[in-house]
């Protein structure tokens, strides 16, 4: 009985032994947790559903471009280490202009670049999702800062005219959208009908 025993016991250390060596490895193969990355930039895509063009457009965070209709302002946008599997996600604002110049959101929070159908902003005529997060951009960086966007521009989208010309009507929104200066003439027209 002693040798039954003590080949019991010899099996029973050997298992024991294996069993350490295989679970030690499986603890440590835990993915650690990474920090994510903070970009400065984020990369959308949208696409004009009446011309079928995609265009592809760089953003920085806190930055509002327009697409269209559409004003897209990425506030965060975070990735992973490249050695990782991507994870890529973005905090976004998306508002519409509508036709009778009223700025509408349509759109706020996360949209992750793997997942594009998920979060991706529908609209009648432009569809935006997220592509990526960038360290860099070929655009060049905004160079106001944030106390210079909320003054009103004056002179930001249109050719300078003669100051008793320009109606009040015509000076920016709190947006500091430009004004729709798309009929030039009329007040050269009005003037020369009243002579």
């Amino acid at each position: 009985m002693s040798r039954l025993s003590t080949g019991l016991f010899a099996a029973a250390s050997v298992l024991a032994a294996s069993t350490a060596v295989l679970a030690a490895p499986q603890t440590p193969a835990a993915p650690p947790v990474s920090e994510r990355i903070t970009n400065p930039v984020a990369e959308f895509a949208g696409i004009d559903k009446i011309t079928g063009r995609i265009i592809t457009f760089d953003v920085y965070i806190d930055e509002t471009v327009q697409f269209g209709a559409l004003q897209v302002t990425p506030r965060v946008c975070y990735s992973r280490p490249e050695t990782e599997q991507p994870k890529t996600d973005s905090f976004v604002e998306v508002d519409e202009i509508t036709l009778d110049r009223k700025i509408r959101r349509i759109f706020t929070g996360w949209m992750f670049a793997e997942s594009p159908g998920l979060n991706a902003v529908e609209h009648a005529v432009y569809d935006i999702w997220l592509k990526g997060c960038k360290q860099k951009s070929d655009v060049p960086p905004p160079t106001a800062t944030k106390a210079d966007t909320a003054k009103p521009k004056t002179n930001a989208a249109k050719p300078k005219a003669p100051a008793q010309e320009q109606p009040a009507e015509t000076a920016p929104d709190s947006t500091g959208a430009a004004p729709n200066t798309g009929d030039t003439n009329t007040g050269e027209t009005n003037t020369t009908d009243t002579n």
